[in-house]
């Protein structure tokens, strides 16, 4: 059974703004951040998109796991099942790489990721951030963030099926990808360096985890032409051959 809490929440889904829906879902759930993501297809597959999202550690969250490239959101989105870490200190080494040290440092100690979807239908994430570990999830934000999901996917499902319809509310799709700058950079590295796409991703997403930066900014200097990548292996160049 859902909490008093998250049914109130439920029933303002389609009236309230991303902010005030994320701050009443954490809130609801006892939690210090929540996002939702959706499923875009790009050059490189299917990628998360963020709808909206909490301030702060959701934020710093959901933009850690994009630059890694991997996380409970990404696994829980293309699985179509939930992924639950509540002590993500007790996550072993080589099952997010990277991930778990880089979480706790940005005060994310337990994640709780459900997919938006049905059977085989993926469209996105939600996600759920506590600074306070956990032995085991709790009964009841597992039951309410259930709710939730269910709730955002049939709104995403009805808003599909009626396209001419006008956005509602926060949970409408969004009208342009928020990380497009990350897409057009791909694609710049990929002909710099004559590689895949894939590959393109993934060179940026080394380079931007050695140098402790997101993604969105390495993807921003490519863009900008302030760094291009070279294809001799010592890393990104600036402009006049300085080193990156």
């Amino acid at each position: 059974m859902i909490s008093d809490g998250m049914a109130d929440v439920l029933r303002s889904l389609r009236h309230d703004d991303g902010s005030v829906l994320a701050a009443a879902c954490a809130r609801a759930l006892e939690v210090d951040g929540v996002a939702v993501s959706l499923l875009v297809t790009t050059g490189q597959g299917a990628e998360p998109e963020p709808l909206w999202r909490s301030p702060g550690i959701a934020a710093d969250f959901e933009e850690l796991q994009f630059t890694l490239g991997v996380g409970p959101g990404l696994d829980a989105a293309h699985s179509g099942t939930a992924v639950v870490a509540p002590d993500l200190a007790a996550v072993r080494a080589d099952r997010w790489p990277g991930l778990p040290a880089e979480a706790l440092r940005i005060g994310v100690a337990g994640a709780y990721c459900f997919p938006l979807g049905m059977g085989a239908i993926r469209l996105g994430v939600l996600s759920v951030v506590t600074s306070r570990a956990s032995d085991t999830v709790p009964e009841q934000r597992f039951a309410d963030a259930l709710a939730l999901a269910a709730a955002l996917t049939a709104q995403l499902l009805e808003r599909d099926g009626n396209p001419s319809a006008a956005p509602e509310s926060a949970a409408a799709v969004p009208g342009e990808i928020h990380r497009a700058v990350v897409h057009q950079a791909t694609g710049m590295v990929s002909v710099q360096l004559d590689v895949s796409l894939a590959d393109a991703l993934l060179r940026m997403r080394a380079f931007a985890y050695s140098r402790d930066v997101p993604l969105g900014d390495v993807a921003g200097d490519v863009v900008a032409r302030r760094l291009r990548f070279n294809d001799d292996m010592n890393g990104p160049m600036a402009p006049g051959g300085r080193k990156g």
